[in-house]
């Protein structure tokens, strides 16, 4: 322990912690911007400085370690004025448009002034020339960028992709890929991460909200919504609740508010997923056994980001993905087939929105590969993020909505399908399907949950032995059955290594694009909760653990599906509207072998 002084108080922490930590912990807030807890811890804004006895200079105290006998002041006159001037540096060349910003209200960088005490501006710098960068998914504002570097670090340390950087030196610095080419033309797979800690509005999901406005004052468009599992456990926040809190009859009240003729649950086509998928992996064992062409280990499809990434940067892998859609592109190509035969509707005048938690599925949805019959599967995306701009813009009061039920019979679901938002989710679901139609038995594990696959760890691992099978399945007799689960992309590249290299002990692999899995996707609700993601996950557990049926096969929904219109899993109707293939990309940029010929 380290016995220090800060602001007069005598305290003793550990060796190794930072003055910012120490503070904490002792009920001192020490203001900073820059800052991410066990992210981005770099000292690079200096907002949150304070004075250290006998020191030179002031003390970036998120990285400045704790000495013994150290005496730390956080409030003196020297330190408030270096931080006043500070902000007034960081916003002298920063655009002033906050009235007519998505982030006033809810921008750090606007708090932060409010925290400080700044009324006035003391310096006045070349505005930064507005390079505004629109790709499917997300918008980039050069003019709004404060050079914090989080973005940065998102990308390059936790998620392992490394597409955005600093470009240039001193005032000509950028926050660009290479050569300042613009998102869709890199290897950047629009997971969203970088929208999630940017403090200002200079990275933000790109704008979905008139879209769906438009086709809702459309009289002649019935619009569909279905919203995805990790939703339900995030929106609330956005109206003052605390992280993970469960509110799946409130949003589907507010989704009947807005005006949608049909308020459905991706988590349907979740489950239909699961049949599609395990029916698959079956498949693809058994032929496996046998002698036969199969590529192992399958790897589960149905993350966007995930899929884009393999794209670019393992597109000889390819082959290992599951050939199905993600489960909210299955629900637009059966809401287009299916359910509009079902209500006597032609396809075309159907228009179908997905709520989503995730960013790469605004461009998922303009994937070429991605329609049926000469229509998109799904017309539209929001983000969790964008429903409540729009439930505020519409002045609906969220929080005194009554409960209710989604619409059928689209609308129900397994606890299995609630899962999906969580890394091993899906996973865990298509376990809790294939081992019982294999052996007729359910999942041997407490409660169907496989504790080896729950939690926020980066790589997890699972296996169990296959003992007396039907006898269809009898070839699977003795085999064990090993499984991983990885969130975030930094992960996915280990796997994937070891694919590469031929030492994947695996049969199949879960890859979720962000880490912790859809619970904290690019489009989800910004939060300082150190808990958010246990939270966001726990209100899942529960929505499973609360449900009557919890395994994606027993659907009965689904099962009316198959006998009335798909035929059986796998089958050519299901390769049809639900199956579909990847692209590769490769690790070159698209834009310079087009342009120059690089």
């Amino acid at each position: 322990m380290v016995n220090l002084t800060i602001n007069g108080k005598k305290i003793s922490v550990p060796e190794g912690t930072t003055i910012m930590e120490a503070a904490s912990k002792n009920g001192i807030q020490i203001p900073r911007l820059c800052y991410l807890p066990n992210i981005h811890e770099v000292g690079s804004c200096r907002i949150c400085v304070v004075e250290v006895e006998g020191a030179k200079t002031l003390q970036a105290s998120c990285i400045a370690k704790v000495a013994e006998g150290m005496v730390v002041t956080t409030n003196s006159p020297r330190v408030r004025k270096a931080r006043k001037i500070l902000y007034q540096l960081i916003i002298s060349d920063h655009a002033k448009d906050c009235l007519g910003c998505a982030r006033s209200q809810s921008c750090e960088l606007q708090q932060l002034g409010k925290t400080l005490g700044v009324e006035s501006q003391y310096f006045e710098g070349k505005p930064q020339k507005q390079h505004l960068d629109k790709s499917l998914a997300i918008t980039k504002d050069s003019s709004k960028c404060i050079l914090c570097r989080r973005c940065v670090t998102i990308c390059n340390e936790i998620q392992g992709v490394g597409v955005i950087n600093p470009q240039n030196r001193g005032f000509a610095t950028v926050i660009e890929p290479a050569a300042e080419l613009p998102l869709d033309s890199v290897n950047c797979s629009m997971c969203g991460q970088c929208t999630v800690v940017c403090p200002v509005n200079a990275l933000k999901e790109t704008d979905g909200i008139e879209q769906v406005w438009d086709a809702l004052g459309n009289k002649s468009k019935r619009v569909v919504v279905l919203t995805a599992p990790a939703v339900r456990v995030a929106i609330a926040e956005e109206f003052g609740c605390e992280a993970g809190t469960v509110a799946t009859g409130k949003l589907v009240s507010a989704l009947r508010a807005l005006g949608f003729d049909d308020v459905f649950d991706t988590n349907w086509a979740a489950d239909l997923t699961i049949v599609e998928e395990g029916t698959e992996f079956l498949g693809r064992i058994k032929a496996a056994l046998k002698g036969g062409k199969a590529v192992l280990p399958m790897i589960t499809s149905c993350s966007p980001g995930w899929i884009k990434y393999i794209e670019h940067t393992f597109p000889a892998q390819l082959a290992h993905l599951s050939t199905c859609k993600s489960p909210h592109m299955m629900f637009g190509a059966l809401a287009k087939s299916y359910y509009a035969e079902k209500i006597n509707t032609a396809p075309e005048d159907i228009f179908v929105v997905s709520v989503m938690p995730c960013t790469a599925k605004k461009f998922e949805i303009n994937r070429p590969e991605m329609q049926n019959g000469g229509l998109p599967n799904v017309d539209a995306v929001i983000t969790t993020r964008e429903l409540a701009a729009m439930i505020n813009e519409a002045g609906i009061d969220f929080m005194n909505l009554e409960d209710s039920e989604f619409d059928a019979p689209l609308g129900f679901s397994t606890g299995a399908a609630d899962i999906f938002g969580l890394t091993g989710g899906v996973m865990e679901a298509a376990l809790r399907t294939v081992y019982e139609l294999v052996t007729g038995r359910e999942l041997p594990f407490p409660n169907l949950h496989v504790s080896p696959l729950i939690g926020l760890d980066m790589v997890k691992e699972a296996s169990f032995k296959i003992e007396n099978p039907l006898e269809e399945y009898k070839f699977l007799d003795g085999l064990e059955i090993r499984v991983a689960v990885t969130s975030g992309l930094k992960g996915a590249k280990q796997l994937l290594r070891q694919i590469e290299e031929g030492l994947s002990p695996y049969h199949f692999i879960e890859v979720m694009g962000c880490p912790g899995g859809c619970i904290t996707g690019g489009g989800q609700p910004r939060s300082t909760d150190p808990d958010v993601r246990v939270k966001r996950m726990k209100g899942l557990l529960k929505e499973d653990e609360g449900k009557r049926i919890r395994k994606s096969h027993e659907n009965p929904f689904i099962i009316s599906l198959y006998e009335e219109f798909l035929g059986h899993p796998n089958g050519s109707k299901s390769h049809e509207l639900l199956h579909t293939h990847y692209t590769p990309r490769g690790i070159y940029n698209e834009y310079l072998t087009k342009t120059v010929g690089v």
